[in-house]
């Protein structure tokens, strides 16, 4: 007998395991030339070499590049993720006209092009002096990355039982030691889920990196662009697989910190 229900599941699953491999493959296909034993990036490999990380390690522009890209991704989660909580918070609290709308300029730099973002940042910061640095570097990405933490710490206050928040005030708690005792504990997994996509939306950017940087700021993103467009070699594709294992390791994170921050069913 025919089941429906079966054969339905069968055809999204394959569709999804074909959707996958549409998206992920030909990022993967850079991870084996990266072990290329010879200089041509080409496939059939030349052999098998770690040589070309260990040339990463050992080339000073890429490792200032990858200094300038942690430099920047952690000044950005410093910056970001105090204003995008309490923004968050704030906007919670608060009841007034117009709330939306400031809701939705909030998330707005994840809407609008980035390079129309890298242009504005670029004449603004111009006159004030902060471009070809990486202080405004990290002002920019800040700006990027406040909306990653705003809806990650929203969604998690979403679920907080505000019922709690009333006990700790009933029984004499001062507002900053319901937020620090009370709140801060309860939102920590949209904290830290915010603080891992402000750290990604930083360390993977190019478009504003190449704006405002200089020669002596390169981000590890910048520095492989320009290795792609002027000199490839497996060295970039060894480059391009190290961002990806960071890009792994942060997606893995944030599945870890979702599932414990999942309330157990009873």
């Amino acid at each position: 007998m025919f089941d429906s229900m079966l054969f339905w599941s069968w055809i999204g699953r394959i569709a999804g395991a074909l959707v996958l491999a549409f998206l992920l493959l030909p990022i993967f296909a850079i991870v084996p030339l990266a072990f290329n034993g010879g200089s041509i990036v080409a496939y059939p490999l030349d052999g098998v070499s770690t040589k070309w990380f260990a040339a990463v390690v050992s080339t000073p522009r890429w490792l200032s590049a990858v200094w300038n890209s942690l430099i920047v991704a952690c000044g950005t989660v410093a910056i970001s993720v105090p204003l995008g909580t309490f923004a968050a918070i704030g906007l919670e609290r608060l009841r007034f006209p117009g709330k939306a709308l400031v809701a939705a300029v909030l998330i707005s730099p994840m809407i609008v092009p980035v390079i129309i973002t890298a242009v504005g940042v670029y004449f603004f910061f111009a006159p004030l002096g902060l471009a070809n640095s990486l202080f405004g570097l990290v002002l920019a990405h800040a700006a990027i990355a406040v909306p990653f933490v705003f809806v990650t710490v929203t969604a998690a206050i979403g679920q907080l039982d505000k019922g709690l928040l009333r006990a700790a005030s009933s029984l004499g708690a001062a507002p900053p030691s319901v937020f620090f005792r009370v709140t801060l504990p309860l939102i920590v997994p949209g904290v830290a889920s915010g603080s891992i996509f402000a750290f990604a939306a930083s360390f993977d950017e190019v478009v504003i990196a190449m704006m405002i940087t200089g020669t002596g700021q390169r981000t590890l993103p910048r520095e492989l662009l320009s290795g792609a467009r002027e000199n490839l070699d497996p060295t970039v594709l060894a480059v391009a697989c190290i961002i990806l294992g960071v890009s792994a390791g942060l997606l893995l994170a944030f599945t870890f910190i979702r599932s414990r921050g999942q309330p157990e069913p009873t």
